[in-house]
């Protein structure tokens, strides 16, 4: 009893250390970079070294379609692998290697996807692109979309499976219309935790967009990006970069946070 007593005191307080963590970093978050959010936040390039005022617009645009790209490969990409090793790939050695290397994407460093980006395509290339960090974040997306469609296709039951084949349906009608639409939330939700992944991820995106001070829409020239903008405005000598970036954190961190908080209110929902 004692022993139990312990346990769950020790769990409650290592939730409330989390918590109150959490709620020191929103906290700063919002008293340094609320001041930054204004009209011209969200209208306005970046500025000039040592100028006043300006906004972030060609970052969150270019952050918004490297994004975007990125969510267009992965999901039907991470879905279709997903659908193939829950209901094909029991017994198959491609796909107990495809699980293994799923694992070790999950896991790598996404540095070194970065400089794998960097190398594949920077490099040959000969310069830096939004095409590039699409890629990227691409190649972190994938495994987690990936692995949370196979985690939510085994908890169906095998006599909907069953059920379905014995009314003379083939395999890939089963997949696509029953199994796969009985956990579409679940699905759903593991692309809305990638995307939420990759929205803050830096590293790759030093070696692949880099950043562009002006406003660019052309995918294939280096475009501003809310991350690197972020790291490099932060890093800076000047008041008004610092507060630029503290506005660009507190934007990302609302985001991540809507999209987690919307993935899990959505499963509630639909499970």
């Amino acid at each position: 009893m004692l022993i139990n007593r312990l346990g769950i005191g020790l769990s409650m307080l290592a939730m409330a250390f989390g918590l109150a963590a959490l709620m020191w970093i929103l906290w700063t978050l919002f008293s340094k970079g609320f001041a930054a959010l204004s009209w011209d936040f969200f209208t306005q390039d970046t500025p000039a070294p040592g100028s006043e005022g300006g906004g972030l617009r060609n970052a969150i645009v270019g952050s918004v379609m490297i994004v975007g790209f990125a969510t267009l490969v992965s999901t039907p990409i991470g879905i279709l692998a997903g659908i193939y090793l829950a209901e094909y790939g029991d017994t198959s050695k491609f796909a107990a290697t495809t699980r293994f290397v799923t694992d070790i994407m999950l896991s790598a460093p996404s540095i070194v996807v970065g400089l794998f980006v960097y190398a594949l395509m920077v490099a040959t290339v000969g310069g830096f692109s939004g095409w590039a960090g699409s890629v990227a974040l691409s190649l972190i997306a994938i495994p987690v979309v990936v692995r949370t469609t196979e985690n939510m296709l085994r908890l169906v039951p095998s006599s909907l499976r069953e059920a379905a084949f014995a009314i003379g349906a083939p395999r890939w009608q089963v997949s696509l219309k029953v199994t796969l639409r009985s956990v579409k939330a679940g699905v759903v939700t593991g692309v809305l935790l990638a995307i939420a992944r990759v929205t803050g991820e830096t590293a790759p995106l030093l070696f692949t967009a880099l950043n562009n001070q002006f406003f660019s829409a052309d995918m294939s020239e280096p475009m501003g990006n809310l991350p690197v903008v972020i790291f490099q405005f932060a890093m800076s000598p000047y008041d008004n970069w610092i507060e630029l970036a503290w506005g660009g954190a507190l934007l990302i961190a609302l985001l991540v946070l809507a999209i987690n908080i919307g993935a899990r209110v959505l499963f509630r929902h639909k499970t």
